[in-house]
């Protein structure tokens, strides 16, 4: 076991911890038995209470019973952060099945894969994501889909600017189960059938060659990291977590929503990241935990006026999927007398393996090894451990990491690795650990581009450009950005025929229909060939050097 960083291992806490061999949804439960009448949720002023909560979550569990849904049978959550997607995800595992999560920008093309890979029988989503999920429902014989408003849980009058579609979305779907009325009409929950080695979620992650992978957590690794980020950064009953992070996603999931349950907080949601709602919600609400990206940080800094913004409630600021540039941390450092805590994670470790100890942050590292992880690094062609210092592969071991991918068993072998008889998962990063055993990312291995904390594949949106009619070549490449980390950027050999008919904004268009907001290019350039190797493979790692060497000179 690497305890390189026990030394500095803040001294009000244990290095491991015992973790409940209960279901998830214990801890819903548990809190809503212990502060019944303390506000859960807070939805732009609308104030949902622990007992209420609990009850939704009841009645959806007896609704999908009542659907017909079984004991490991896939439930998916379409839609962006609402009361529902709380309600959906504790409800799904108290009906003894399980969750898939996925992204609401996914086109259809990517929304029917990965449904047709989980085989969910039932999807939950909301009116403004209808027409899109009943197209590929009908196509894939799902039969049932409860909709939802989010008029079902606004306030008459909102306490934070509300995104305009949520006020234009329809509040009904004829024809359509109506979220209320499926929890007005619900029978009893059924008997608990699962216990902590079972599934309970079926997040998607695109793997080394593009393909989205479903990772297969169990109820005690999501319990391990829950817990665990609640003891971490100090969560309390008293505890209020300003929530911009997409649910969907394992960060937002487990810092943001199932971690402030665990202590029986309160989370105040945006549906959408927005700057003054943000802030007018750290100054009215009184938040003092905040998980981010440093998109959203970059965001709140830059607001007018932000030295005199009342931020003095918050008692953590920090986040991953996207490294924080040390500027930005001396900024916050500055405004608010905060370190930002950074931490490291997948969506194989339902998010974090690494975090920054709140109380010796050091800006730009993603810290020490998290509860009970083994975290070593590798030389990736040999599997030998490196010294401090080397650059390597990260390699993890410990309770939040995934029983497998779904369905994918030789991705699965592909994935683990045995050192000193123990099993270590591969992460597929490159980083280095210090003296004291802080770790820092220094690179990705192979080709990932990280759009605004978003792992974007170029192979995948190459394989799409090439059904433009015009293309007859791409390479897509990484292109630094300030504020989003990197932008994706197309260099497009055209077809003789189409050479100087098409033009980069046609392109972009065409690929914002058929890949979701975050993968499409946002950069196209045309170039009479591109740079190969004396096999024939496009050189792409050429281009992306040009572009960095570009960006660096301005």
């Amino acid at each position: 076991m690497n305890q390189t960083h026990y030394p500095f291992w803040p001294k009000r806490m244990p290095t491991t911890l015992v973790y409940p061999r209960t279901p998830l949804y214990d801890f819903m439960e548990t809190s809503a038995r212990r502060y019944p009448d303390h506000t859960a949720v807070v939805c732009y002023g609308r104030r949902l209470n622990y007992a209420e909560l609990d009850e939704a979550c009841l009645r959806l569990a007896g609704a999908l019973a009542g659907f017909g849904v079984e004991k490991g049978d896939r439930v998916a959550l379409y839609m962006q952060n609402c009361p529902h997607f709380i309600i959906g995800f504790f409800g799904t595992m108290r009906a003894n099945a399980v969750l898939v999560p996925l992204n609401p920008m996914l086109v259809p093309e990517e929304f029917r894969k990965l449904l047709r890979d989980s085989g969910a029988r039932v999807v939950i989503t909301t009116t403004e994501l209808y027409d899109r999920a009943a197209e590929v429902c009908r196509e894939l014989g799902i039969e049932k889909i409860i909709v939802g408003s989010h008029r079902d849980y606004l306030p008459e009058a909102p306490e934070l600017p509300v995104p305009p579609f949520m006020l234009e979305a329809p509040e009904r779907i004829e024809g359509a189960p109506a979220w209320l009325d499926v929890l007005a009409e619900a029978g009893p929950p059924p008997e608990v059938r699962v216990g902590p080695d079972d599934l309970c979620l079926l997040p998607y992650t695109a793997g080394s060659t593009g393909i989205p992978k479903g990772c297969m957590h169990t109820h005690a690794s999501l319990t391990s990291n829950s817990l665990g980020a609640a003891v971490f950064v100090g969560m309390t009953a008293a505890s209020v977590h300003l929530a911009a992070l997409p649910f969907f996603h394992v960060t937002g999931m487990v810092h943001s929503m199932v971690g402030p349950v665990v202590a029986g907080g309160t989370i105040v949601l945006l549906t959408r990241w927005d700057r003054e709602a943000g802030l007018q919600a750290i100054e009215k609400y009184r938040c003092t935990h905040w998980v981010n990206i440093t998109t959203m940080l970059i965001d709140a800094l830059a607001a007018p006026g932000i030295e005199s913004r009342d931020l003095g409630s918050l008692l953590q600021v920090g986040g991953g999927g996207a490294p924080l540039p040390v500027a930005v941390g001396e900024q916050l450092r500055d405004l608010t007398g905060l370190t930002y805590v950074e931490g490291y994670g997948l969506t194989e470790t339902i998010s974090q393996t690494h975090f920054n100890p709140p109380d010796r942050a050091r800006l730009g590292s993603v810290g020490v090894p998290h509860f009970g992880t083994d975290s070593r690094v590798i030389d990736p062609s040999t599997g030998v451990e490196v010294p401090p210092g080397q650059d390597g592969e990260i390699v993890v071991h410990g309770p939040q990491v995934l029983k497998g991918y779904w369905n994918k068993p030789d991705e699965t072998r592909e994935a683990f690795i045995e050192l000193e008889g123990k099993t270590f998962f591969r992460t597929g990063d490159i980083g280095r650990m210090d003296e004291e055993g802080y770790f820092y990312i220094v690179d990705r291995v192979k080709r990932m581009i990280n759009a605004a904390g978003f792992k974007v594949w170029p192979t995948e949106v190459e394989a799409v450009l090439y059904h433009h009619p015009a293309v007859l070549e791409a390479c897509v490449v990484g292109v630094p950005d300030p504020e989003r980390v990197e932008n994706v950027k197309a260099f497009i050999v055209t077809k003789p025929e189409h050479r100087d008919r098409v033009s980069a904004d046609e392109i972009i268009a065409w690929s914002r229909e058929r890949m979701s907001a975050y993968k499409y290019p946002r950069l196209v350039e045309f170039v009479e060939e591109l740079p190969k190797s004396g096999a024939g493979k496009v050189l792409w790692r050429v281009l992306q050097e040009q572009e960095r060497e570009r960006v660096a000179k301005g």
